[in-house]
């Protein structure tokens, strides 16, 4: 079918449903956009309710660095603070220690070996 064939009524179907698809998918990403930024908002209300200040500014520096373990950090405290399995606040030195073992368990160490024929 060429566009010789298309009637003026079929293109602007065409584009109507076009213009519907795109309005339909603009929707759901700003839905998923609001949703992300409420679930962000909830996280950093629980965190300001458990960390001190300080604490708190050491869990951003953190994120700066290395968002992937502040994130790790973050879900795991609201989880045991939501479970009531942890005292609150947490210090600043309480969560340089909690900082300090995960980099332990996760810091892989490099070796470079020479070998000579």
């Amino acid at each position: 079918m060429s566009y010789g064939d298309v009637s003026e009524e079929e293109l602007e179907e065409i584009k109507r449903r076009k213009l519907l698809e795109m309005q339909r998918r603009l929707l759901e990403e700003e839905r998923r956009r609001r949703l992300e930024r409420e679930i962000e908002a909830r996280k950093q209300a629980i965190l300001r309710r458990i960390l001190t200040p300080k604490a708190l500014e050491r869990l951003y520096n953190v994120k700066l660095i290395r968002p992937d373990i502040a994130t790790y950090v973050e879900d795991q405290l609201i989880a045991l603070a939501q479970a009531g399995r942890i005292r609150t606040p947490i210090d600043d030195e309480t969560l340089k220690a909690i900082l300090a073992e995960i980099h332990a368990r996760t810091r892989r160490e490099f070796k470079i070996r020479i070998k000579e024929k």
